[in-house]
């Protein structure tokens, strides 16, 4: 298998979000069962379309996914990552949940969790790195309140 060369693979490029609440919880959601990797969860995003920014493309799937606005604010992280039949660059941006309450549009299930609780959940290999991104930015947020 890694003689197969990786730029025959095709490429999905993709706008993903963290979607922060006021309570300080994360929006996470589970894929459909039937599907590449079905079951499990993942932060909501998509392909980014052609003319599109990662901005835009946040804003639109966030709202035909889940129907509600979002504010794209910082970038956390962007990760190549190679699954075996697939290359995939997620540009991860923080939003915060300005209005509507999410709908399973697009998923089983939908959850606010806290930062904590997300290591309870099973997520496609590519995300540990935006959850361990998030843990440190959040652990340096901590060290400068000191």
């Amino acid at each position: 298998m890694m003689n197969q060369n990786i730029s025959s693979l095709p490429h999905k490029i993709i706008g993903v979000a963290v979607i922060w609440n006021d309570k300080q919880q994360i929006l996470i959601d589970r894929r459909r069962q039937q599907g590449a990797m079905g079951g499990l969860w993942e932060f909501p995003g998509g392909k980014i379309e052609p003319g599109e920014t990662v901005e835009q493309c946040i804003k639109r799937e966030i709202d035909e996914e889940l129907a509600i606005d979002v504010e794209v604010a910082e970038h956390l992280i962007t990760i190549d990552y190679t699954y075996t039949d697939l290359r995939v660059t997620l540009n991860v941006h923080e939003c915060s949940h300005i209005k509507g309450v999410p709908q399973t549009l697009e998923c089983d299930e939908i959850r606010w969790v806290s930062l904590e609780e997300l290591d309870k959940f099973n997520f496609p290999a590519a995300n540990f790195q935006i959850i361990a991104a998030l843990q440190q930015k959040v652990a340096n947020r901590k060290e400068l309140i000191k």
